[in-house]
């Protein structure tokens, strides 16, 4: 099998991961791994027997289909490359995550920084704006001129920086990905502007490297790569037994926000109501009482309810399960833990009940959230 994906960012080498992990379960398999590329591997594809590839549509995709071989195409310029199996990021997922996770934060001023011309990042935004929109709120945009290292000195980061400072504050910003995330914390640095207190950046990819590097660390939507690099292997071994034609879309889901200081901030004016939101996010992962995030906040049970209601459009109690299902999703999907260690883990009784309270939230049982998100 020919691997003609990068492994510099770690969607690559997640993709990499997953697809070995197929292998060793289901091989033995023998790869040839270009990093580089269709051009470095060309001369050491001649003469070789390949029985499948799995490429970024960066390749010159329709000269390795013309070897006549199956193909699984990981999506990034392109929606879909005709005739062949693609895996494709749920982008209005993660649009739909990051607005989520910034209006939870109680955010009113909204803006997001994207790429143009990159359809998963055009997708973001859209997704992004529509669920801010329609929560009651407006997004500003920024379209940022070049990937990472292409126009991040001199003119583009002063560009950026005096978008940032004409913002309404305090403002929550979504990047469309990582790297523009980091440019976004450092162009407010450029702009002296404080992040989270004034600024509160979003990325996504969770690019671990990247968001633990940004100073200060990146919140960011983590995404299944290393789950699609299996389901990817497993459609191409099909294919290469003739079970399987190509036309195949594999579907990147993303698994939640992993929260760091660029967004740890609760954008509200309400001390109390503050109080309470803390206490619950910090005590997420075990059974908590009404009662005692009232007395946590100051206020009493009923105007404690009357401003969660006002403020956030839901209950107390509602917020305290939205944050434990939160912490049970986030453990599903990066962990190896199983359902009954989570349960264990996060107070609940029994296996039976954290997937009641699960699918309550979710609509679907911890295991088909597992399968659908990243673990197996």
């Amino acid at each position: 099998m020919v691997l003609l994906i990068e492994s510099s960012r770690s969607s690559g080498r997640a993709l990499l991961r997953g697809v070995a992990d197929y292998a060793r379960h289901h091989g033995p398999w023998a790869f040839l791994w270009e990093p580089g590329g269709l051009e470095k591997a060309r001369p050491r594809m001649r003469g070789l027997s390949a029985d499948g590839v799995i490429a970024r549509d960066t390749e010159p995709v329709r000269e390795v289909m013309r070897r006549g071989l199956p193909v699984v195409v990981f999506g990034h310029r392109h929606e879909a490359v005709p005739g062949v199996a693609n895996v494709i990021t749920d982008s209005a997922a993660i649009g739909r995550m990051g607005a989520g996770h910034l209006l939870e934060r109680g955010f009113r001023e909204f803006a997001y920084c994207g790429l143009p011309g990159a359809p998963w990042s055009e997708s973001r935004g859209e997704s992004f704006r529509g669920s801010v929109e329609g929560a009651g709120f407006r997004v500003h945009e920024f379209g940022s001129r070049g990937q990472r290292g292409e126009g991040q000195g001199g003119a583009e980061q002063r560009r950026m920086a005096r978008w940032l400072e004409g913002l309404p504050k305090p403002v929550g910003v979504m990047a469309c990905n990582d790297d523009v995330g980091e440019r976004v914390i450092e162009a407010c640095k450029l702009a002296g502007l404080r992040v989270p207190d004034e600024v509160a950046v979003l990325g996504a990819d969770n690019d671990e490297l990247v968001c633990e590097l940004s100073d200060p660390p990146l919140s960011s939507v983590a995404i299944g790569f290393e789950r699609a690099g299996y389901e990817s292997a497993r459609v191409l071994h099909r294919m290469m037994a003739g079970r399987l034609a190509g036309g195949q879309r594999i579907v990147v889901r993303a698994s939640g926000v992993v929260p760091r200081q660029s967004t740890d901030v609760l954008a509200m004016d309400d001390e109390q109501l503050v109080k309470g939101l803390r206490f619950i996010r910090q005590g997420g992962a075990s059974a908590m009482r009404v009662d005692e995030v009232a007395r946590a906040s100051g206020l009493s049970r009923r105007v404690l309810e009357k401003r969660f209601r006002m403020r956030l459009g839901r209950s107390v109690l509602a917020e305290i399960r939205r944050v434990r299902v939160e912490r049970i999703a986030r453990m599903l999907a990066e962990t190896n833990l199983t359902v009954s260690q989570i349960a264990l883990e996060l107070g609940f009784e029994g296996v039976e009940h954290v997937a009641r309270y699960f699918r309550r939230e979710r609509g679907m049982t911890p295991l088909e959230f597992r399968r659908k998100c990243g673990g197996r």
